[in-house]
């Protein structure tokens, strides 16, 4: 059973006690959520026992003095920019997100477009949000944001965009990644608050880093790793520390816009800023739930080492440059980390070198072996053959072993799967021959409604979820995303699986 460090009830309620106290200082409070509202995995990981949907709980229990604006950078829809956790575009990630939110009782108030110019595939966009009843907004780029306060707090500035009306108290300014514009709304909405004599407030809800543990602990480098590509880095709160002398963390972008931040919040208003720190902005309670700090030291080391797989893929297929590598690595140096020290990596490379001692074909491609680490302690492999590919072997070998299965015994007949490869190749003309994960396990759903052994397997399933798996090849988008969404911590070597450009 795996040791628990963090206890989500308890920070549930300790955040929405929070947030409504601070929301009784205003007539309405918007509310940026950095991060993700829903399936915050990387929390999740760091923080064993987090609730990957605790944010979109606690806003559940605020249902009836919240809603949601959803913006995006017009940019990231131009260029299909990609949310790598769920491997789909921003634009049909803020359908998913509308969806969810609807499931969970959050009224949308609408879709903030930034940074519009009329670029061509965000129109299709916002038509096909309006064709469902969405309401759309758009706002410009503002000459000169955020250091012109002259230009940015006039009716050239926030003056030009359009105010969005809202109803409730708590306004969450959300959005699919960094770089949507969530701070600029917010400040834009509060200029247009005051202009209708309201009083307005911003604070910022980000998961991390937590302010209220030391600025090198693991769990606040975790998130450094993270955001590699984005070059945050932590750094004590010197503002945090001038006002009240305690010790406080925030990163680097938090502490250089602050004075900017709240000269334009004090500009808007025209009274003296109550915030006296980029902390005092926050209203993240995180570090509250934190029940055994060791457990989360070990879970966030693990996530830094994932982290620097991760980056060193993103590398490999051209997506990030060199000096994020660089970053990654001198963090995991930092920590005094390797790669090794990810349990599933030496038996995944170990069994390929075995296989490649064996093999006699010359010019092959690499040997695509997977090894899982079980809730158990024990290490499972598979490996890539003609009949499937490693992520579905390794998924069939691990349920079995779950549920104390012999390796004799077949789960699926190879006639079957042998039909299946025979459509998949010569009706449906797919050139990739070994059935992947997806396709495996819609065969052992399948089989084991008249299987009773295959039965017993596929019930295990669910105990996939938080599994450590490492791949000796960079695994395909569908591959990954099925292991994924089993609840997996998948983590690859930096090597193509095959020389095809296309087929891999």
């Amino acid at each position: 059973m795996r040791k628990l460090g963090f206890d989500s009830q308890k920070y549930i309620e300790e955040q929405s006690k929070f947030i409504l106290e601070r929301v009784n200082n205003y007539d309405k409070l918007y509310l940026e959520f950095g991060g993700k509202l829903i399936g915050d995995k990387h929390a999740k990981r760091v923080l064993p026992g987090f609730d990957e949907d605790s944010k979109i709980k606690i806003l559940q229990k605020l249902k009836d003095k919240a809603e949601v604006i959803i913006c995006v950078y017009a940019g990231d829809i131009e260029r299909n920019k990609i949310r790598g956790d769920y491997g789909i575009t921003y634009d049909m990630d803020i359908l998913k997100s509308i969806d969810e939110f609807n499931e969970y009782g959050l009224s949308v108030n609408s879709v903030l477009i930034t940074r519009y110019s009329g670029q061509p595939s965000t129109k299709i966009f916002i038509n096909k949000l309006e064709k469902r009843n969405i309401k759309v907004y758009t706002h410009e780029a503002i000459e000169g944001y955020p250091y012109n306060i002259d230009q940015i707090v006039s009716d050239e500035g926030f003056g030009k965009n359009p105010y969005i009306p809202t109803t409730k108290p708590i306004v969450v300014i959300t959005a699919p990644g960094a770089g949507s514009g969530k701070l600029a709304t917010s400040l834009s909405q509060i200029y247009h608050e005051n202009r209708l004599g309201r009083v307005a407030g911003y604070s910022k809800f980000e998961t991390f880093p937590v302010w209220n543990i030391p600025l090198k602990h693991p769990l606040n480098i975790a998130y450094e790793a993270a955001t590699v590509d984005l070059k945050d880095v932590n750094m004590m709160d010197s503002f945090h520390f001038e006002a009240y002398g305690e010790v406080a963390v925030n990163y680097n972008r938090d502490l250089e816009t602050f004075p900017v931040i709240k000269r334009i919040i004090e500009r808007i208003t025209n009274k003296e800023s109550v915030f006296k720190s980029p902390t005092d902005m926050g209203v993240n309670r995180v570090g509250f739930g934190i029940i055994d700090d060791e457990v989360v030291k070990e879970a966030s080391k693990e996530e830094i080492i994932r982290r620097c797989f991760d980056t060193e893929c993103f590398y490999k297929r051209g997506m990030v440059d060199e000096d994020v590598v660089n970053r990654i690595q001198l963090i995991m140096e930092e920590m005094e980390l390797k790669k090794e020290d990810r349990l599933s990596v030496i038996p995944a490379r170990e069994y390929a070198e075995n296989l490649k001692k064996l093999s006699t074909e010359e010019g092959v491609n690499p040997i695509s072996v997977m090894a899982f680490e079980l809730p158990t302690g024990e290490i499972v492999t598979g490996r890539t053959s003609d009949l499937m590919d490693a992520s579905a072997a390794a998924i069939l070998n691990s349920i079995k072993r779950l549920a104390n299965i012999s390796d004799d015994i077949l789960l699926l007949s190879p006639v079957i799967l042998e039909t299946i490869q025979k459509m998949k190749v010569e009706e449906l003309g797919n050139k990739m021959t070994a059935l992947n994960a997806n396709e495996v396990l819609i065969a052992l759903s399948i089989s084991a409604v008249t299987n009773p052994t295959a039965q017993l397997a596929y019930e295990q399933l669910a105990n996939l979820d938080g599994v450590e798996a490492h791949s000796t090849v960079m695994l395909n988008k569908d591959d990954e995303q099925v292991l994924k969404k089993l609840g997996m911590n998948v983590t690859s070597d930096p090597v193509f699986s095959s020389e095809n450009l296309f087929y891999i």
